[in-house]
């Protein structure tokens, strides 16, 4: 059975007050209201990986995340933080790709795939990100673009490591425009991913793979999206500052789910 996963990405919010106050709520939420079999994975800014794990270590079915990382071990880059260091602050997931990232940031897939294999080499798993802008959407082979990310990004990867990688399907134009991919919309192209990993890797490489939705999902439209047989979970962003709407979030998995 692959993984449910809901990953929340602080982006660059909540002082470190206000970090710990989440934390704990969600702690607490989590363990009493979370099935185990879901993974729920903190993704915060860099300077809280250093106290945020000693808040949730009891509490197994919680994990850290971290937003980003270099693609070099170590170095002269004022103000990058290296895979390495992650791991040393004991950091289980690590976002790559965000379209934040790749917008701002001007990251490309070789870049990136760069990336994904200094956080494999560091036994952590990747959140490998991607997903189409609304000028693709509407004008263009979207399906086709976001398989390319994978195949750039990803696909130099051996089966083995690959089994390893988690995907986060976001719909850029979903992503803070008040905007959703339907239910429809998101299987629709979380099975057509599924369907290039398996050309490439086989379908048992497929199947297990963990894909997770990424555009504005929240305690309202989760079940539905969760419901979606090629759909695994979500990375959340907004919603996930807020205890109670992330931790609901969490439960809208299927009973079998």
């Amino acid at each position: 059975m692959r993984k449910k996963i809901v990953a929340g990405n602080w982006k660059m919010n909540l002082t470190r007050e206000q970090g710990t106050i989440l934390i704990s709520e969600v702690v607490n939420m989590v363990h009493d209201e979370v099935n185990s079999r879901v993974q729920v994975v903190l993704c915060m800014p860099f300077p809280y990986l250093g106290f945020a794990k000693k808040l949730f270590q009891s509490q197994a079915n919680i994990a850290l995340g971290a937003q980003n990382c270099h693609e070099k071990p170590a170095g002269a880059y004022t103000g990058e933080v290296s895979a390495p260091i992650l791991r040393s602050f004991e950091v289980d997931y690590v976002i790559l790709g965000h379209s934040e990232r790749r917008e701002y940031f001007k990251e490309t897939d070789a870049v990136l795939a760069e990336k994904v294999r200094q956080v494999l080499a560091n036994g952590m798993t990747p959140i490998f990100c991607c997903g189409e802008s609304l000028e693709l959407r509407q004008s263009g082979d979207y399906i086709g673009f976001v398989k390319q990310q994978l195949t750039d990004g990803l696909f130099h990867l051996s089966a083995e490591d690959f089994g390893k990688i988690v995907i986060a399907y976001e719909p850029i134009w979903a992503i803070g425009t008040g905007l959703t991919a339907s239910a429809e919309q998101a299987q629709e192209m979380h099975a057509a991913l599924r369907e290039h990993i398996a050309a490439h890797y086989g379908a048992a490489v497929a199947s297990h793979t963990t894909l997770l939705y990424g555009g504005s999902c929240n305690a309202k439209n989760a079940p539905e999206l969760f419901a979606c047989p090629d759909v695994d979970g979500g990375l959340i962003g907004g919603a996930s500052l807020k205890s109670r709407e992330f931790v609901n979030i969490c439960k809208s998995f299927p009973a079998q789910g």
